[in-house]
C-alpha cells in the first residue's frame, strides 16, 4: 500500500476510475443497500435520480479510498494546502481555559482527512476516538494512517477515563458520530432524512459532565483533491446543559441532515445505518 501511496495524485485519480467501474458495475458492492439507503432517504426523488446519485457515490468513493491511501506519503505541508479549514477559532479559543472541545463529525466528504489535518492545524492537542478493528493489518495500517501527522487516539471504551484524566487540558476530541448506535449505546432517537434514526449519545453525556465545548466538523470537496473543512459551534461549554435533552446530539444530527440534502453523493452509504429499530 505505501508504495501505492507514493504515485502521483493523477495516476492515483486513474486507478480511482477502474475502483469505480469495478465497485458499481462489476461488484455492484453492496449496491442493494445503498440503493434502499437512498430510496428511504430521499423519497421526493424519482428513480433515475437514484440511481444517477448512486453511480456519483460510487465516484466520490472511489476518489476517497485512494486519497486515504496517498495520506500515507502526503507531506504535511501539502495536506495543509489541501485542506482549507474555516471557524479554527472555535476550537482553539478554548485552550487558554484548558478545556477540551468536543468535534463530532460524520462519514462525509474524506473524513479520513480530518484528524491528520487538525492535528496540524493544532499541534498536540489533537486526539481522535476510534474503534478498534478485529483486522491485526488494517487495525495496524490505519493506526500510522491516523497518526502520522501528530494526532493521538483513543479506543472508544476510554473515552471517559481520558477526559477525567486529562479534564484541564486544552485539547480537540474528534468523534465521529454518525453510526448505526444500537441498545446497548444508549441510544438518542429521532427524525432523520425521513426516518427514525438512533444516534449515539455521549456528547451530551460528556459535555454535561466536563463542560466541553462542542462543535460540528464537514470536509466537503470543492475540488478533486481539495477539500473544505468547516467547524460550526453546537454548544458553548458554558450554557448549562441537560444531558438528558439531547440538545447537542439533535443539534448535530439537523447539520448532517442539511450537509447531506445538498451533497448526497458525498455521504457513506453502503452502511446499514438504519438497522436498528426503535423499541
Amino acid at each position: 500500500m505505501l508504495g501505492i501511496a507514493h504515485l502521483p495524485f493523477p495516476v492515483l485519480y486513474g486507478l480511482a476510475y477502474g475502483l469505480y467501474g469495478l465497485m458499481a458495475y462489476v461488484l455492484r458492492y453492496r449496491q442493494r443497500v445503498v440503493l434502499e439507503n437512498l430510496r428511504n432517504s430521499f423519497p421526493e426523488k424519482s428513480e433515475p435520480q437514484i440511481r444517477q446519485i448512486s453511480k456519483d457515490f460510487y465516484w466520490h468513493f472511489a476518489q476517497v479510498m485512494v486519497e486515504m491511501l496517498k495520506l500515507a506519503a502526503l507531506p504535511a505541508a501539502e495536506l495543509r494546502r489541501r485542506v482549507r479549514i474555516h471557524n479554527p477559532e472555535l476550537i482553539s479559543g478554548a485552550f487558554a481555559e484548558g478545556r477540551t472541545v468536543l468535534a463530532l463529525g460524520s462519514h462525509a466528504g474524506n473524513w479520513e482527512w480530518i484528524l491528520p489535518t487538525g492535528a496540524l492545524e493544532f499541534p498536540g492537542r489533537t486526539y481522535g476516538v476510534y474503534k478498534p478493528l478485529s483486522n491485526p493489518f488494517f487495525e495496524d495500517f490505519l493506526l500510522r494512517l491516523r497518526t502520522r501527522t501528530g494526532a493521538q487516539l483513543i479506543p472508544m471504551r476510554d473515552t471517559l477515563r481520558d477526559l477525567v484524566k486529562r479534564r484541564k487540558e486544552g485539547r480537540v476530541l474528534s468523534m465521529l458520530t454518525d453510526q448505526a448506535a444500537g441498545p446497548e449505546d444508549r441510544p438518542y432517537w429521532t427524525q432523520f432524512l425521513h426516518q427514525d434514526t438512533s444516534f449515539y449519545s455521549s456528547a451530551d453525556r460528556l459535555a454535561s459532565q466536563f463542560n466541553c465545548p462542542v462543535v460540528y466538523v464537514n470536509i466537503t470537496r470543492r475540488a478533486r483533491g481539495y477539500y473544505d473543512l468547516t467547524i460550526r459551534p453546537l454548544h458553548d461549554g458554558s450554557t448549562p446543559l441537560d444531558k438528558d435533552a439531547y440538545v447537542v446530539t439533535e443539534a448535530f444530527a439537523r447539520h448532517l441532515e442539511r450537509d447531506i440534502q445538498a451533497a448526497p453523493a458525498s455521504y457513506l452509504w453502503t452502511h446499514r445505518r438504519w438497522k436498528h429499530k426503535r423499541s
